[in-house]
């Protein structure tokens, strides 16, 4: 997934304009347009200030692997984690691991 793809992606996930998007980042709606439709990129700094916005590596907007090098699923896990109140963050933990008894259990009767 390339630049364009992924800034789309977190700005329809968060529910947020490119109008405001460029408000918060301080950059003209035509400047950021242009990262949408992949004609231009950001320089270091706006990327910095993307990446701090949505709280997601300058790594992970270049589509550049991690040291851990997780697959595209695991990033995203990890992002929309990283988006959720500590509440919503301690319902999502549980859920997972309630995947993993029930995992369990199926691989135990096999």
């Amino acid at each position: 997934m390339d630049f364009s793809r992924r800034l789309r992606f977190l700005l329809e996930e968060r529910g947020i304009t490119q109008k405001h998007l460029a408000n918060v980042l301080r950059i003209p709606v035509s400047t950021l347009g242009g990262y949408f439709q992949g004609t231009s990129e950001p320089d270091f700094q706006t990327l910095i200030l993307i990446a701090e916005y949505f709280d997601v590596t300058t790594d992970y907007l270049l589509g550049i692997p991690g040291v851990n090098t997780y697959d595209s699923d695991e990033n995203d896990l990890l992002r929309i984690y990283r988006c959720l109140s500590p509440e919503q963050r301690a319902l999502y933990l549980e859920q997972g691991k309630a995947f993993i008894k029930i995992n369990t259990k199926r691989k135990n009767r096999s």
